[in-house]
């Protein structure tokens, strides 16, 4: 049995993982000409760790990530600390695993690698181009050679998937109208007052920051995310930015976070898009198609979990395709199970992440509340078992 999964990102080489630790030959195609993985940094929750350490990935993960022990709210106006989550060995020890920050080249380099070791074909410079299907068999066309046939597709083609386009025809994901700016920085360059071992999120009117330590804590990752927009290209997501719009979007913040902004030397920007939380289980797979990751269910980044779901994703995808081996299985039906069991949690996430980014740029009454609810509740407000305490499936 066969699968073809389309992206190489690190929804498609978790996808192509847990494929091929179900008993599947995988080819995977990836239109860039080499692997490679640019960005900022990634939070993984211990439900997306918990993956991570099931595949066999524990050591690999702990050699390149930093585990913060807490995560700590603060205002980005008068930078009182506002609430604050123990993480470390407290989640851990409530959820089964630890909570990691990690940057998404170093995470998409040790994924690369656990995939090289399984013998899955992998073809670099190979874009899927469109598909067809029948009850018996997938058939995707490259414009590179003949058609390939498999049994199964994955679209994990990320936010502008080709492959959802054919599949689902809805159009193009739609601007936010948010502008993410981001930075890495290495902490020793860094004045000692600015360093920092924690997760930490600055919560101000039409903006956040979050700052977080990455490769293994030697680094430390920003990310600002003002409203406004800029006409940038939305399809790009690497644009230099200019550090005086920053500024001036993060004028009236306090001195401690101005001289964050101030001491990072260059920023990347892009303009932020996502879809409508999924309305139904058609939305993750159709016949013998399925979709994965930012393909299926693109979201805000205000839950730090767009990378998680895609983990999580491949690890339900790989408990089902473990099924289709045996024949009292066929493709269709194990895929739709995958897609009733995916849909409404990435939906439920969709949807809270679109409700925090109201929170972190609340103003007027709205702030007010959100800032003396943090105070008072804290803890209580910050951990999410619904989310945290998700079990993966073995595959």
């Amino acid at each position: 049995m066969t699968v073809l999964v389309a992206g190489g990102g690190i929804g498609g080489l978790a996808a192509a993982l847990a494929a091929s630790r179900a008993g599947w030959d995988v080819r995977l195609f990836e239109r860039a000409p080499a692997f490679s993985e640019v960005g900022a940094g990634i939070q993984l929750g211990p439900n997306v760790v918990k993956v991570l350490h099931g595949w066999g990935l524990a050591d690999a993960l702990a050699g390149v990530a930093a585990f913060p022990e807490r995560l700590q709210v603060r205002s980005a106006v008068s930078g009182a600390t506002l609430g604050e989550l123990r993480l470390g060995a407290v989640m851990a020890g409530r959820y089964g695993a630890p909570y990691a920050t990690v940057h998404r080249a170093d995470l998409h380099g040790l994924l690369l690698h656990a995939v090289q070791q399984t013998g899955a074909r992998l073809h670099l410079d190979r874009a899927l181009k469109g598909f067809s299907q029948t009850p018996q068999a997938i058939t995707v066309q490259t414009g590179q050679g003949p058609d390939i046939e498999g049994d199964v597709l994955v679209g994990a083609d990320g936010l502008w998937s080709t492959i959802r386009g054919q599949l689902l025809g809805d159009g193009p994901p739609r601007r936010t109208g948010h502008l993410a700016y981001r930075a890495l920085v290495q902490q020793a360059v860094l004045p000692e007052s600015l360093r920092s071992q924690n997760v930490t999120a600055w919560l101000g009117p039409r903006m956040h920051i979050v700052q977080y330590p990455v490769r293994r804590g030697e680094w430390l990752n920003v990310v600002a995310i003002v409203q406004g927009d800029m006409g940038l290209e939305a399809d790009g997501w690497d644009h230099s930015a200019n550090a005086a719009d920053l500024a001036a979007s993060c004028a009236g913040s306090c001195p401690a976070l101005q001289d964050l902004i101030a001491a990072v030397d260059a920023w990347r920007l892009w303009a932020l898009c996502d879809r409508p939380p999924m309305q139904g289980a058609y939305q993750h797979a159709v016949g013998r198609v399925a979709l994965l990751g930012d393909a299926a269910h693109p979201m805000r980044p205000y839950l730090a979990q767009g990378a998680g779901m895609a983990i999580e994703d491949a690890a339900e995808l790989g408990h089902v395709l473990a099924l289709a081996l045996d024949p009292a299985f066929d493709v269709p039906t194990v895929l739709q199970r995958y897609a009733l069991n995916r849909w409404q949690r990435n939906a439920r996430v969709q949807a809270r992440a679109l409700r925090n980014g109201e929170i972190f740029h609340a103003e007027g009454l709205l702030r007010w509340g959100r800032d003396a609810s943090l105070k008072l509740l804290g803890e209580k407000i910050l951990d999410m078992p619904w989310l945290y305490a998700a079990t993966p499936k073995a595959s």
